[in-house]
C-alpha cells in the first residue's frame, strides 16, 4: 500500500493505493500534486482516508436516488451494514464504486476499467464534501476568479455561462486570474469567508492551492441585457443552496451545510446579473461587485500616504 496525502482549503485528507495501483498513482491523481503534503507527522490531522483498490465484484446496495449529467451518472444508495454506498457511470459504463463509513471518515473505493479516473475523482470530491461539512467548510458548483486579491464566484444553473463569464473577465478586466471553473471550496474563517482553489475543476484543469477573501458572489442568469442587483437575506440564502455539495437528508451533514451557508448568505455581499456572454456583462458586473473595495483600498492608500507626509 502506498499512503499520499493532501491539503484543500486547510482540510486534509489520505489516499491508500493498494499494491499495484501505486504504479498508476501519476495518472490517477495528476490533479492532485499541487495539494500535496509531504508532512509525515500530519496524519493527526486528517479529517478523512480513502483506500482505493481495484474492484472485483460489484457491491449490493438500494439505491435513493441518481443524478445525472452531461451524460455522467452517481448512484447513490445504502448496503446491508447501513453505509451510503455512491455508483459512478460514465455513459452506461460502470467506473467504480464508494463506501462511506457511518461517520464519513472512512471510506473504500473500488475502480473498475475503462475509467478508473473518472470514479477516483468523484468519489474523493463526495468524500471531501461530506467529511469537511462540519469543518465551517463547503463544495460549491461555481466559477470564481480572483481580482485585486479578492475572489468572485459565479452560480447558476448547468449551461447558464458560468465558466463563459469566467473567461469574459480574464479577457476584458486587466488584473483578473481564473481560480478553479468548477468545483471551488468556501470556507468561514475567523476574519470572515474564504475561497480556495481544489483538484476539481470541470473540463478547464486548474488545479491551484491557492486561496483568496471572498469577495462577492454573483447569481448568474442568462438575459438579452446586462442589468445586476444586490440580493441578500432569504433571497440570498436560496440563492447559494443549488450551488452547494452534500447529503441534506444526513442531520450532521446538514446542520453543518445550514451553519456554513447561513455564514455566507449574512457576510458576503452577493448580486444577481441578469447578463448576455460579452464584454459590458463582464465590466458591469466587476464595477459593481469590486466598487466597495475600491474605495476601501482608496482610502488605506490616502491613510497611509498621510502617515507617510507625516513621518
Amino acid at each position: 500500500m502506498t499512503q499520499n496525502m493532501y491539503e484543500v482549503a486547510g482540510i486534509r485528507f489520505a489516499v491508500n493505493l493498494a499494491d499495484g495501483l501505486d504504479v498508476l498513482s501519476s495518472r490517477l491523481l495528476d490533479n492532485y500534486a499541487p495539494f500535496v503534503v509531504n508532512d509525515s507527522l500530519g496524519i493527526s490531522k486528517i479529517v478523512f482516508e480513502v483506500s482505493v483498490d481495484r474492484q472485483k465484484e460489484k457491491e449490493e446496495f438500494v439505491e435513493d436516488t441518481r443524478q445525472e449529467e452531461e451524460g455522467q451518472t452517481i448512484v447513490c444508495g445504502r448496503n446491508g451494514a447501513g453505509e451510503c454506498v455512491f455508483e459512478f457511470l460514465l455513459g452506461e459504463k460502470f467506473t467504480g464504486t464508494l463506501i462511506c463509513s457511518r461517520d464519513f471518515k472512512k471510506a473504500r473505493v473500488l475502480l473498475n476499467e475503462p475509467s478508473p479516473k473518472f470514479a477516483l475523482n468523484n468519489a474523493l470530491m463526495i468524500m471531501y464534501a461530506l467529511a469537511s461539512a462540519q469543518s465551517d467548510a463547503v463544495l460549491f458548483h461555481s466559477a470564481v476568479v480572483t481580482y485585486k486579491n479578492r475572489g468572485y464566484m459565479f452560480l447558476g444553473k448547468s449551461g447558464t455561462g458560468k465558466s463563459t463569464h469566467a473567461r469574459l473577465w480574464l479577457a476584458h478586466v486587466d488584473g483578473t486570474e481564473l481560480l478553479n471553473d468548477d468545483n471551488p471550496v468556501v470556507r468561514m474563517m475567523p476574519d470572515g469567508a474564504w475561497v480556495y482553489g481544489s483538484p476539481w475543476s470541470g473540463k478547464t484543469p486548474c488545479y491551484k492551492n491557492k486561496g483568496a477573501r471572498l469577495g462577492a458572489i454573483v447569481d448568474l442568469k442568462q438575459a438579452p441585457y446586462n442589468k445586476i442587483r444586490p440580493i441578500t437575506g432569504i433571497e440570498a440564502y436560496v440563492a447559494l443552496l443549488p450551488s452547494i455539495s452534500g447529503m441534506r437528508w444526513n442531520k450532521k451533514i446538514a446542520d453543518g451545510l445550514h451553519q456554513t451557508e447561513n455564514g455566507i448568505a449574512k457576510n458576503v455581499s452577493m448580486f444577481h446579473l441578469d447578463c448576455l456572454p460579452d464584454e459590458a456583462a463582464a465590466k458591469i458586473c466587476c464595477e459593481t461587485v469590486s466598487a466597495k473595495f475600491e474605495s476601501a483600498d482608496k482610502c488605506a492608500e490616502s491613510a497611509n500616504s498621510n502617515k507617510c507626509a507625516e513621518a
